[in-house]
């Protein structure tokens, strides 16, 4: 199943995804859940710093300009603004963003920190750090379980041709199959491996499936500073590089995983958690005194190593993958276009990730039934409403009418609840 490998606890929120998907959810899982995720969320954002400033003066020495950013438009307007070096294909792609800047998913929102190095007035890019957003996560996860499911249907669905071959005499490969059969065996596969979720048993051959990525660095680096940042990386302490994959064709580029050991001590005197952290666990009964100290249990009762992912590229290529002919946000919806797999129970997996990933951040304190379970048929419209509810929010019409969800918190002023007095 699921192990979020950037996350600490993550063996524990593995087996809360595992119970969730079997429909297992147990009363604690509300404040477990939510300090797992709240807590990690604030702890990515804290190494992730520390080791992007760690690595970038490693790199480039210190004196290096930082600058939160929200929108990938904040992003994107650095990359362009001053080029370390120019060449005509450069020129060409600035002058097509500033003539059509819309056209390059500027609002996308994208939280991270850009690193500029130069002269006040003349800095350039150098890399940026950011954090994949809790819907990229819950949609990451459900993309690789559907991908392991949908092999598990295609074996049960191969089992079934198997047993008609043999009952005909024939293997496999000389079995010739009409189109509808073949849609009624994948079907009834289906129906098997569903069955067995329903019956709270184990999918056959489901290994771990690891997300490493949840926090991440992209450097500039061109070809002949590759074994340079090698180098840098290796003399960190604490810090290994376990995978190393080469990317090259419409997208060109270096990818590592690292795992690496966070200093704690160092991590943990940093400013207090924020405001909306605070608001958050004060719903769980956590006062805003008492967070920091929470916290601090959290982190050092975690695991001491966590995974990051790391884009070794070429300005140019960086600019390709922004504004050119690999834009990442053109590759993402490509990438959900491309499913294999597209029945109920894939979609369903989809809304119980999202709406697991998304509780904590609701303020609702518990859990109580779950509102998605995998063997059942939804309509979108359905699953609209369960987020609405877990948001307490309500619209003119039929929505007034209905009860919230117990255990919510309303986030409605007081004279807002009574929809009565709101004609």
């Amino acid at each position: 199943m699921i192990q979020i490998a950037s996350y600490l606890h993550r063996e524990e929120l593995q087996d809360i995804i595992r119970r969730w998907m079997y429909d297992e959810a147990v009363p604690s899982d509300a404040d477990r859940l939510a300090r797992i995720v709240l807590f990690n969320d604030e702890y990515v954002s804290r190494y992730l710093a520390v080791f992007a400033e760690d690595l970038f003066t490693k790199v480039h020495g210190s004196g290096l300009a930082t600058r939160r950013i929200n929108r990938k438009g904040e992003l994107k307007d650095l990359l362009v603004s001053n080029p370390p070096y120019r060449n005509e294909r450069i020129d060409m792609l600035i002058r097509q963003y500033h003539d059509n800047p819309g056209r390059f998913y500027r609002e996308t929102p994208f939280v991270g920190t850009v690193f500029l190095r130069g002269d006040a007035g003349q800095e350039f890019f150098v890399g940026s750090t950011r954090i994949k957003r809790i819907r990229r996560l819950a949609e990451k996860s459900a993309r690789l379980i559907t991908d392991r499911v949908f092999h598990s249907i295609k074996r049960q669905a191969d089992a079934l041709a198997d047993e008609r071959a043999r009952q005909r005499g024939v293997s496999r490969i000389q079995l010739v199959t009409p189109p509808e059969e073949m849609v009624e065996e994948f079907l009834e596969a289906e129906s098997r491996v569903i069955a067995r979720l329903a019956a709270h048993q184990p999918l056959e051959n489901m290994p771990v499936l690891k997300i490493n990525d949840v926090a991440g660095l992209k450097i500039i680096v061109e070809d002949d500073g590759h074994e340079k940042l090698m180098d840098c990386l290796r003399s960190l302490p604490g810090c290994d590089v376990i995978e190393q994959e080469r990317h090259e064709g419409r997208y060109n580029a270096t990818n590592l995983i690292v795992s690496v050991r966070p200093p704690r001590e160092r991590i943990l005197d940093m400013e207090p958690p924020g405001e909306h952290l605070l608001q958050l666990m004060e719903y769980r009964g956590i006062t805003g005194e008492r967070v920091p100290a929470a916290f601090r249990d959290f982190v050092l009762d975690g695991e001491p190593d966590v995974c990051l992912e790391i884009i070794l590229i070429s300005y140019q290529e960086n600019l390709e993958s922004e504004i050119g002919r690999c834009i990442h946000e053109d590759r993402i919806i490509e990438q959900r276009r491309g499913k294999q797999y597209r029945g109920h129970l894939a979609k369903n997996i989809e809304y119980l990730m999202e709406y697991l990933f998304t509780f904590p951040s609701s303020g609702r304190l518990e859990v109580g039934e779950l509102p998605i379970k995998l063997w059942n048929c939804y309509l979108p419209d359905y699953f609209d409403e369960v987020m609405k509810q877990l948001f307490h929010i309500r619209f003119q019409g039929t929505d007034l009418n209905r009860a919230p969800i117990s255990g919510a918190v309303s986030f409605f002023p007081k004279e807002e609840k009574d929809p009565q007095k709101n004609g």
